[in-house]
């Protein structure tokens, strides 16, 4: 008896240590991860939205354009740094951090495609205050598509740059991605999993495996930068990474795609992986699309190639 007491004893004295160590080091990586501040911006402003603060940049005059990121728990609007400034000698500009990313809000709930539709069209109603042209990259292309088939006076021309495929986005949460959730969510060991897949290496490891055409243009500030996005918030990113591996903000986007009748053009990184074969499925939905691969590109085109980039936005803008 005595035995197991000791036993119980050392078991809660282990816990409880160990309990402690991750806590410690959840609050270390929370602390120097957002010591560069390099989000920083002066001209920065929020959209008090339902469920959070909704950070964004104005600039520039001009008929309005929207940028959204790609929907990653590391990605925010500094994906357009090496487009804002061109862009707003012709436009007035609007980038905005999408919820439970870089410096908006990250509330601790279950994020989906509708709810960054409803985000979307509220910013337009109620900061652009008019129908607006869009650029959308990556998985953020899915809400732009679903919005403009519910809300379409918001719209105007629309670009998509490396869509998601079609076949990614028609996964629902099935009990193995379910459980995948619930691990990423949990207190402590959730949050020390989530700095784990976060971590600066991890993201270096995306830039240079998946996101970049060229690994030798890899730039330690946007490693960096990407790096203090995904932790700003003190671990809070996790609820969007958990949503994202939980398949909850995917959505079958079929039917809006067929019924959307703005003008669309998609960029793809001819590098990208499947990216033929997504735009050839996006144009037989809506024979209407146009479509262009970018050279030496890859999932970043925006930042690896802006130069091309812009080029293409100015003759269909």
């Amino acid at each position: 008896m005595k035995n197991s007491k000791k036993k119980l004893i050392t078991i809660s004295i282990l816990t409880t240590l160990s309990g402690a160590a991750i806590y410690a080091i959840n609050r270390f990586i929370s602390a120097t991860s957002v010591m560069k501040d390099l989000l920083h911006a002066e001209n920065r402003q929020y959209y008090k939205w339902q469920f959070g603060k909704i950070f964004y940049t104005k600039k520039g005059t001009g008929k309005p354009l929207l940028l959204i990121h790609d929907l990653h728990c590391s990605s925010s609007s500094y994906e357009w740094k090496n487009l804002i400034d061109t862009l707003a000698k012709d436009h007035t500009v609007y980038a905005i951090d999408l919820l439970g990313c870089g410096r908006s809000d990250k509330p601790k709930i279950t994020y989906t495609n509708f709810l960054y539709v409803q985000m979307i069209t509220s910013f337009i109603k109620n900061v652009i205050g008019c129908p607006t042209d869009v650029i959308a990259s990556g998985m953020s292309g899915s809400f732009i598509i679903t919005a403009c088939n519910t809300v379409p006076d918001c719209f105007k021309k629309i670009m998509l740059i490396n869509p998601e495929d079609l076949a990614k986005l028609n996964r629902i949460p099935d009990r193995k991605s379910k459980f995948v959730k619930r691990m990423i969510e949990l207190p402590l060991i959730g949050t020390l999993l989530y700095y784990m897949l976060a971590s600066r290496s991890n993201i270096e490891l995306l830039f240079t495996e998946k996101w970049l055409y060229n690994p030798f243009h890899e730039n330690h500030q946007d490693i960096d930068t990407y790096y203090e996005s995904a932790h700003r918030g003190n671990g809070d990113g996790k609820y969007l990474l958990s949503s994202l591996s939980g398949n909850y903000v995917n959505l079958n986007i079929t039917h809006a795609l067929k019924n959307v009748n703005n003008s669309i053009y998609i960029l793809g990184g001819s590098a990208e992986d499947g990216i033929k074969e997504t735009l050839a499925l996006y144009t037989s939905l809506n024979p209407s699309i146009e479509t262009e691969l970018i050279s030496k590109a890859r999932h970043l085109p925006q930042l690896e190639t802006p130069v091309a980039v812009l080029e293409r936005i100015r003759i269909f803008f």
